[in-house]
């Protein structure tokens, strides 16, 4: 994974650079996309590619290249990194200005970055056991709609996380939860696979609007609410989390007690199953 891309150049990882006048390095003035590659071919790309568009306008950030150039250069850095199975990264910031001034300047030219990495098989074990997951506070930014590279909260959460033995936190906020710090969140709940409606507090996930769109397509009774409570979510047979590299991760475990059976249940085999064959497609 040795060749970037960075402001309309392909470079080796070692001579990629930007200013340290970036706005994306001083104020995290910037946006960014994860893609997930099966065998050199995107996963709904156009999706996240609209996501990107979306995020960059929310922010007021010009996009710098058209839709059609921006699959050039994605195919072109996929192809200068082996193809196979990888995750894409594209990161865009308002760019670099002659000073630091919090004010947005005018007339600034977006820096962009791209760069590739591997992705390593999941791990069967947690297919088969399943993820520990807890439940944490949100103290994030308002708008996690944007795709944003403000990510503090989010990190300080996945530590408080790892430090209680779990891999996920799922975060509640007035007394509802939210998404993961990188995650969104299902649960079975009375035979019905549920996942909170989108806000400005929830990032539209591309896997998750996959895993609807699987729902409906397979008759599986499901539904967007506006409210999933810590409660209801520690009465759910099933808790899933899904993301671009995590695809769907199911959760065994939330705050130390046991979900379900306590092993992948039956709803999340059927969709793990249908996804696989979507992105294999």
């Amino acid at each position: 994974m040795k060749t970037t891309f960075v402001n309309g150049e392909f470079l080796p990882l070692e001579n990629a650079r930007v200013s340290v006048l970036d706005r994306g390095f001083l104020f995290s003035d910037s946006v960014y996309e994860v893609v997930p590659f099966y065998a050199g071919r995107g996963f709904r790309l156009n999706a996240h590619l609209e996501r990107l568009e979306r995020s960059l306008a929310l922010l007021r950030i010009v996009n710098p290249y058209e839709r059609a150039r921006w699959h050039e250069i994605i195919a072109e850095l996929i192809e200068a990194n082996g193809g196979g199975d990888l995750a894409l990264y594209i990161q865009v910031t308002r760019g670099a200005p002659e000073r630091r001034d919090h004010r947005i300047p005018e007339d600034i030219e977006p820096t962009v970055v791209a760069f590739c990495q591997s992705r390593a098989p999941v791990d069967p074990a947690v297919l088969e056991q399943g993820i520990a997951a807890i439940t944490h506070e949100d103290t994030r930014w308002r708008y996690c709609t944007i795709k944003s590279t403000s990510l503090l909260a989010n990190v300080l959460a996945a530590d408080d996380a790892r430090s209680r033995g779990a891999s996920e936190a799922l975060m509640v906020r007035d007394g509802a939860v939210q998404e993961g710090t990188s995650s969104n969140v299902f649960a079975v709940i009375d035979r019905r696979l549920v996942t909170p409606a989108l806000r400005d507090t929830i990032l539209p996930g591309i896997t998750r609007a996959a895993v609807l769109e699987l729902a409906e397509r397979d008759d599986i009774d499901h539904a967007e609410i506006e409210t999933l409570s810590p409660a209801a979510l520690r009465s759910a047979s099933e808790i899933w989390v899904t993301s671009s590299i995590r695809e769907i991760f199911p959760v065994t475990t939330l705050d130390g007690e046991t979900v379900g059976t306590g092993k992948p249940g039956p709803v999340w085999t059927r969709m793990q199953t249908a996804l696989q064959a979507m992105a294999h497609d």
